[in-house]
């Protein structure tokens, strides 16, 4: 993702890495050679790390996504749930613009892949609980900021889906227009709710 993973410790440089790959390929498309030769680390280490595989690997990956989209959130929202969302919209413009619109949310890649049994695997769990922190983010900047319980639980649930959709339509699209209608929209409707 946007991180330097130069910087990173060794661990959290093939997580990062795995993360990046993930929200370029999907998971499915992705083996865990894959991910580590990505993060430019030897495979014995990702084993070493990561011993229960490449589910374990996509878990950590889409909750690293997860708490470095919350930080920015969190920040953010200091000012409001206006500021939040343009700055949820900007991280996403980023990183669709800079990867030329191959990469795009590895939560949202994860939550789409089809399980192999009847088992929820761990790391479509963590990207239920990824989506459900930002939304409670969300929810609560805008419950602090006038807008009604229920109202502001919904808004964030619409806030999260729209931008993750959109997201994919800009790589399908190759433009970043829908980013910019979807902006628009929501922006009206976090002012509305916000209004006193």
């Amino acid at each position: 993702m946007a991180m330097d993973p130069e910087r990173l410790p060794a661990r959290d440089k093939i997580v990062a890495g795995a993360a990046d790959m993930i929200s370029r390929r999907g998971l499915s498309a992705t083996s865990i050679r894959e991910m580590a030769k990505h993060a430019k680390a030897p495979l014995g280490s990702t084993y070493h790390y990561f011993p229960e595989g490449k589910q374990q690997l996509a878990s950590e990956a889409v909750r690293y996504t997860g708490e470095w989209v919350a930080r920015s959130l969190r920040k953010e929202l200091e000012a409001g749930p206006a500021a939040g969302l343009r700055a949820f919209l900007d991280l996403w413009r980023k990183i669709i613009v800079d990867s030329d619109f191959h990469a795009g949310c590895p939560v949202l890649a994860v939550a789409i892949e089809e399980p192999q049994d009847d088992e929820i695997p761990p790391a479509l769990t963590a990207a239920a609980e990824v989506f459900e922190q930002w939304e409670a983010l969300l929810a609560n900047s805008l419950q602090a900021h006038g807008a009604e319980s229920e109202q502001a639980v919904q808004l964030a649930t619409l806030v999260v889906a729209a931008v993750e959709g959109t997201v994919a339509m800009c790589r399908a699209r190759r433009s970043t227009e829908p980013l910019d209608r979807t902006a628009e929209q929501l922006q009206a409707l976090i002012a509305a709710a916000t209004a006193k």
